[in-house]
């Protein structure tokens, strides 16, 4: 898959882009066509489910397509209807077989759900009585089993507005409670959480992506509910453009990265829904759904034989979670829903336009302040920790001081050095001696403002450190006031930035400048720029070459680092640190970063 070969300018390139990404897929379908064998690996669930998650989420595609009656989409229809007549007949070898509570089938039947919600004919009409029997007795389970309370309710809900679409009978018990839990899982601000202290891409992927289907699916029949729907994602579209910068790159942040292109799905979403915004019109909407899919198709996301992989900017299992099979990546199909617009649509028609987002913006419900550079190339995100302590590498996903467009941030291999800690954007803590390091893992106290993010944290028992983090321009400043009983030794790090080869000695091309002189760390290259610079109460200067596969976006990094000893008593640390999407190595702090520092 190569964005060179298709500059998806129109709703004809959206479609190519799809039917380049399905048709490697046909060869994995099980004789039956009720499962999708992409690769190895393995999820917490079977791997029967797991093959059946993988058949599934390409309809995210093909129900759009079939909806914008896209020509190409008549290829692979037919393989996915037999499917899921199969999948859902009990007598059948490849039958789905009967559900639980809690169950990852039931994330799979949602698309189903919305197949019969806008394609009756396509879902319903066109089987026998007995294989709309089998579809309605399969999917009525997940109206007799407990799920999660998070955004899972979203998918008995449009299974059952599936159902009423097509007369079958509903639960309406079960609508009103799981509609009423969605309501209660608002907060404002167009934000709803999906565990009680999380705010991340699921309010969008999620909540949003699915409210919206709602929306398009029961205006008539649900006018009110749909009305309040709308006015939140107008609420939250203007605040969510902030996380992408001029290339289309979202902000790496939180859990489920692996999904990668969903990141723009719920611009599709709103266009289906027909809700424009302030500031995000059809052309703004337009240009950050492409420019987001444009830049994902750019990068090494596809294995060989052409099927998408586990991880984010490149195969990487390492941050992956529990829940990630091989074919749960292809959620990122939801972004198709686009091609269920026509080519005369004013979506289609608009002339892409960029976002105007502020060079500073403070979401508070989402605990982040964002800013970018002056080009608007880089975004970065400082937070003061959302943390809900379930599922892989959350210190890494939610606690970093600070996330990058440009930079992706890192996950811990082992915590035993720091080369395999790989402790980028984090002061990282450890007792004097043989020990682990720690990095920030919650947060006892914190406020924000539009200048600042502060809060108070403790890495380990015996230590508690104040921190405060103020951005300015391509710079950001840090103070920790540290108060610890023990002897420790601290590293705070920069960004890490891309290398191309393994070893020291080799010939670096990507990273081309290192410099670790006094006090301050740099590595520069045509991969950007990060420097780190003692203002007090360091020691050293140091360039760590972390282990292989720990960041997201790059397989070798580099990653400039401050490093100290600290006795038992309180101390005070401040350094600054540097970021640029170009290659702009820096000399000096220059002086009003250093007045910033002096003020904190």
């Amino acid at each position: 898959m190569n964005v060179q070969d298709n500059p998806l300018l129109t709703r004809q390139d959206l479609a190519r882009a799809a039917v380049d990404m399905i048709r490697p897929l046909v060869s994995c379908l099980t004789p039956g066509k009720a499962r999708m064998i992409v690769g190895e690996g393995s999820a917490h669930y079977a791997e029967d489910v797991a093959g059946m998650e993988g058949f599934s989420r390409v309809l995210w595609a093909l129900v759009p397509m079939m909806m914008g009656r896209c020509p190409e989409a008549e290829e692979f229809w037919p393989l996915w209807r037999e499917g899921i007549i199969h999948g859902t007949d009990p007598e059948h070898a490849e039958y789905w077989g009967d559900i639980g509570p809690f169950d990852q089938r039931m994330v799979e039947m949602a698309v189903i759900g919305t197949g019969l919600c806008f394609l009756r004919e396509r879902f319903y009409d066109g089987l026998t009585p007995a294989q709309q029997d089998n579809l309605y007795c399969w999917l009525d389970q997940i109206n007799r089993h407990d799920m999660p309370k998070n955004n899972w309710r979203f998918f008995r809900i449009l299974v059952n507005i599936g159902f009423l679409k097509v007369g079958r009978p509903v639960n309406e018990e079960r609508l009103r409670e799981d509609l009423d839990m969605m309501e209660s899982h608002y907060v404002g601000d167009g934000w709803y959480f999906d565990y009680p202290t999380k705010r991340d891409y699921y309010t969008l992927w999620g909540f949003h992506f699915y409210s919206l289907i709602y929306a398009a699916a029961m205006a008539d029949r649900d006018p009110e509910r749909c009305r309040r729907f709308r006015e939140r994602t107008q609420r939250i579209a203007p605040r969510f453009a902030c996380w992408f910068d001029r290339e289309g790159r979202g902000l790496p942040y939180g859990r489920s990265l692996t999904y990668r292109f969903a990141q723009s799905s719920f611009f599709a979403a709103m266009a289906l829904a027909g809700v424009t915004a302030e500031g995000i019109g059809w052309g703004e909407m337009k240009g950050l759904l492409l420019r987001n899919l444009r830049f994902w198709l750019r990068m090494p996301i596809f294995d060989r034989g052409g099927a998408l992989t586990v991880g984010y900017g490149y195969p990487n299992l390492c941050a992956a979670e529990g829940y990630n099979a091989p074919g749960s990546p292809y959620w990122a199909m939801k972004t198709f829903f686009a091609l269920a617009l026509p080519e005369d649509h004013p979506f289609w028609q608009a002339e892409e336009k960029p976002f105007a987002a502020p060079a500073v913006f403070l979401d508070e419900q989402v605990r982040l302040l964002l800013t970018r550079d002056r080009d608007n190339r880089q975004v970065i995100a400082y937070t003061a920790g959302n943390h809900a302590w379930e599922h892989m590498h959350e210190d890494e996903k939610y606690e970093k001081f600070a996330y990058s467009t440009q930079f992706a941030f890192s996950v811990i291999k082992e915590a035993t050095t720091l080369v395999k800690g790989a402790f980028d954007s984090m002061l990282a803590v450890k007792r004097q001696g043989k020990d682990l390091w720690h990095g920030r893992s919650g947060c006892e106290r914190f406020s924000l403002t539009d200048r600042e993010v502060r809060f108070t944290w403790s890495p380990m028992e015996g230590v508690e450190i104040d921190t405060v983090v103020a951005p300015l321009g391509m710079w950001h400043v840090r103070k920790h006031v540290v108060r610890t009983d023990v002897s420790i030794e601290i590293a705070e790090g920069a960004f890490a930035v891309r290398r191309d080869w393994a070893g020291k000695r080799a010939c670096d091309r990507i990273a081309s400048r290192i410099e670790t002189e006094g006090g301050m760390a740099q590595a520069s290259g045509a991969y950007g720029t990060s420097a780190i610079f003692s203002l007090s109460g360091y020691e050293t200067a140091e360039m760590i070459w972390p282990e292989p596969n720990t960041n997201l976006m790059y397989p070798r990094t580099l990653l400039p680092m401050l490093l100290a000893h600290l006795p038992a008593g309180e101390h005070t640390l401040k350094c600054a640190v540097f970021s640029d999407a170009g290659d702009s190595p820096v000399q000096s702090v220059p002086e009003e970063v250093l007045q910033l520092a002096e003020s904190l």
